[in-house]
């Protein structure tokens, strides 16, 4: 099995920073793309960022020039840095990743359990 586990949410002021994490553990061969979602009360799970294995990167029209997803492939691990944050920033963040595992050929999609992140004075 596989599992990611996010850290980093919290609450924090207009105009601040956070930094998520997510770390993809378990039987893994591979790990193919893998992204960051949010989820406010009562809308839509939406995609924020996402980024390839070889790091060409993609994000939401909301978030660009203010959130950067990285990721660190010899730690199984996808981080955003969220900057100048806004309160429609504020939603559960959960991320994904496109996983091989060990003696198959078939990639599945796995999430995290979610991260609050709460952006308000």
């Amino acid at each position: 099995q596989v599992q990611l586990v996010e850290s980093g949410g919290g609450l924090v002021q207009p105009g601040g920073s956070l930094r998520l994490s997510c770390a993809a553990s378990g039987s893994i061969l591979r790990i193919y793309t893998m992204g960051w979602y949010r989820q406010a009360p009562g809308k839509q799970r939406e995609l924020v960022a996402t980024i390839t294995g070889a790091g060409s990167t993609n994000y939401a029209d909301s978030v660009k020039g203010r959130f950067t997803i990285s990721r660190d492939n010899a730690k199984n691990t996808v981080f955003l840095q969220m900057n100048s944050l806004k309160p429609e920033d504020t939603a559960a963040y959960y991320c994904s990743a496109d996983v091989q595992q060990l003696s198959t050929i078939v990639i599945h999609l796995y999430w995290g359990q979610g991260t609050q992140v709460t952006v308000s004075s």
